[in-house]
C-alpha cells in the first residue's frame, strides 16, 4: 500500500487538476462541437495512455474481473463527461465545477437506497441546506449563464461519476492503476466511436484555435491520463466517501481559475448560492470532521 504522504499528494494533484479541467473543457469546445471535443479527447488519449502502459510495464490482465472493471472505470470517463460537456452550453467552468461538489451527497444518496449505508441528522440537514444552495445558485438567471437545462445535465453527470466509484470498488479487479485508468480509456474510446454516425454532419472542417486545442490537450494529457491514474490509485486505497471529499475542495478554486483566465462573471447571488452549497456540504461532513479531530487528538495524545 502506497504511504500517507505519496497519498496526500495524489489526493491533491487531483485536487488542482480537477479545479482547472472544467475550464479546460470549456476552452476545448471554442471551436469544436461539444461531443467531437470529447470524442477527440479520448481517441488522442489512447495511443498515450498504451506508451506510459509498456514504459511503466504495467500489467493488462484481460480476464472477465478486469473486463468488467474497465467498463466500470470507464463510466467515471466518458458515461460521466458526455453530459459534462453538454452542459458546456449553459453553464460555467467555475458552475460546473461546483455541481461536481454535490458528489458526496448523491454518493451518501446511492449508499443509503442501494447498500442500506445510514445517514446521520446531520447529513440529511447537510443535503437540505445544500441543495438549497443549488437552488439559490439556478435563481442567478440565463443571462449569467446559469441554466436549468445545464444544472439537469451535470446531476446527472454527477450521479454516473459517484455509481462509478461503487461500481469499481465493487468489482474490486487486483488492477494496478494505470491498467485501470487504460482500460477504461479504450472502453471510452470505443463507446465515443460508436458516436460517430451521430455526430459525423458537426466534424470539424478546419484546425481549431489555439484556446481549443490548449483547453483539448490539457484534458488528454491531465484530466484523462495523470488525474485518472491518480483516481483510480485512490479508488483502491481510501473510502468512496473520503474520494469523493475533492469535488468539495475544487469549486472555489475553478470559480476563481475562470473568472482569472476566462473572464467568466460571478454575481453575488452565484456567490451566494455558492457559500450555502458548500456550508451545506460542510455540515454534511460535521460528524467526520469532528470525528477524525478527536482521533487525531487521541493519538497525539498516546504519543
Amino acid at each position: 500500500m502506497p504511504s500517507k504522504l505519496n497519498l496526500i499528494s495524489t489526493y491533491a494533484l487531483l485536487v488542482f487538476i480537477w479545479a482547472t479541467t472544467p475550464l479546460a473543457i470549456v476552452w476545448s469546445v471554442t471551436d469544436l462541437h461539444s461531443l467531437w471535443a470529447l470524442a477527440l479527447r479520448f481517441f488522442i488519449a489512447l495511443p498515450l495512455a498504451v506508451i506510459l502502459l509498456l514504459i511503466v510495464r504495467a500489467k493488462f490482465p484481460v480476464n472477465a474481473q478486469s473486463l468488467h472493471s474497465y467498463v466500470a472505470g470507464a463510466f467515471s470517463f466518458i458515461g460521466s463527461q458526455i453530459f459534462t460537456y453538454l452542459a458546456t452550453a449553459y453553464l460555467s467552468s467555475g458552475i460546473i465545477a461546483l455541481m461536481f461538489g454535490l458528489a458526496p451527497i448523491i454518493t451518501g444518496l446511492i449508499g443509503y437506497f442501494a447498500f442500506k449505508i445510514r445517514l446521520h441528522r446531520m447529513q440529511w440537514l447537510g443535503m437540505l441546506i445544500a441543495v438549497s444552495g443549488l437552488g439559490i445558485i439556478c435563481l442567478g438567471g440565463s443571462q449569467q449563464h446559469v441554466q436549468p437545462q445545464g444544472i439537469a445535465l451535470m446531476l446527472l453527470s454527477v450521479f454516473i461519476y459517484c455509481a462509478s466509484i461503487f461500481w469499481v470498488k465493487k468489482v474490486n479487479a487486483p488492477l494496478q492503476p494505470m491498467a485501470q485508468a487504460t482500460g477504461s480509456i479504450i472502453v471510452s474510446a470505443l463507446f465515443a466511436a460508436c458516436m460517430l454516425p451521430f455526430i459525423w454532419p458537426y466534424a470539424p472542417v478546419e484546425m481549431p484555435g489555439a484556446k481549443s486545442l490548449i483547453g483539448l490537450g490539457y484534458a488528454v494529457v491531465m484530466a484523462s491520463l495523470v488525474a485518472m491514474f491518480c483516481y483510480f490509485k485512490l479508488v483502491k486505497n481510501i473510502k468512496a466517501a473520503t474520494l469523493s471529499l475533492t469535488t468539495v475542495l475544487t469549486p472555489m478554486i475553478a470559480m476563481a481559475v475562470g473568472a482569472l483566465l476566462n473572464d467568466e462573471k460571478v454575481t453575488m447571488l452565484v456567490v451566494a448560492g455558492a457559500a450555502v452549497l458548500l456550508s451545506g456540504l460542510f455540515v454534511y461532513f460535521y460528524q467526520d470532521i469532528k470525528a477524525s479531530r478527536a482521533l487525531a487528538h487521541k493519538v497525539k495524545a498516546e504519543q
